[in-house]
């Protein structure tokens, strides 16, 4: 997701506004899940951003800051499972990384924890099991991905004999 920033203060951008990037960013690629659905379980996917039905609640972040960011900057704001979804599972771990695009690098890593919650029940409950499926390949492809980054940087060191 990327985002433009408005001035704040003395220009830089207040801690507390790092926290929305993620959540705006959270939001987003959650509702993506909808756009490749079967038409019966879109309206699901779009509704875990609702107090409709099941939805998905901010039970805490911890932000990491590395880098001020500053007006007139860019973001682009990056999030993966940090944690393989279980089936019956009542909770979504995530990790987002802020990117500075006038630095070029991380301005702060976020840790979240996201409770599965019935509005309608009044307490929390298991994902579907579809969105578990959706959400399970999404971490494989993940780890996937890692591992073939980690061989090729293993290969580039090798390489130039870091």
């Amino acid at each position: 997701m990327g985002k433009s920033l408005r001035r704040q203060g003395a220009g830089h951008v207040n801690n507390v506004i790092y926290n929305r990037f993620a959540e705006s960013a959270r939001v987003n690629w959650i509702t993506s899940y909808a756009a490749t659905a079967e038409p019966a379980q879109r309206q699901q996917w779009d509704e875990l951003m609702t107090p409709r039905s099941i939805g998905l609640i901010l039970r805490s972040i911890k932000t990491d800051y590395k880098l001020p960011i500053t007006y007139p900057d860019q973001v682009t704001v990056i999030h993966k499972l940090s944690v393989k979804p279980d089936y019956g599972a009542d909770s979504v771990i995530l990790e987002a990384v802020i990117l500075s695009e006038q630095h070029k690098r991380i301005a702060a890593r976020c840790f979240e924890d996201i409770a599965v919650y019935d509005y309608q029940a009044a307490k929390r409950a298991p994902l579907k099991d579809f969105m578990v499926d959706e959400l399970r390949k999404v971490y494989d492809l993940q780890e996937k991905n890692k591992a073939e980054m980690d061989k090729l940087a293993a290969a580039i060191e090798e390489a130039v004999g870091a």
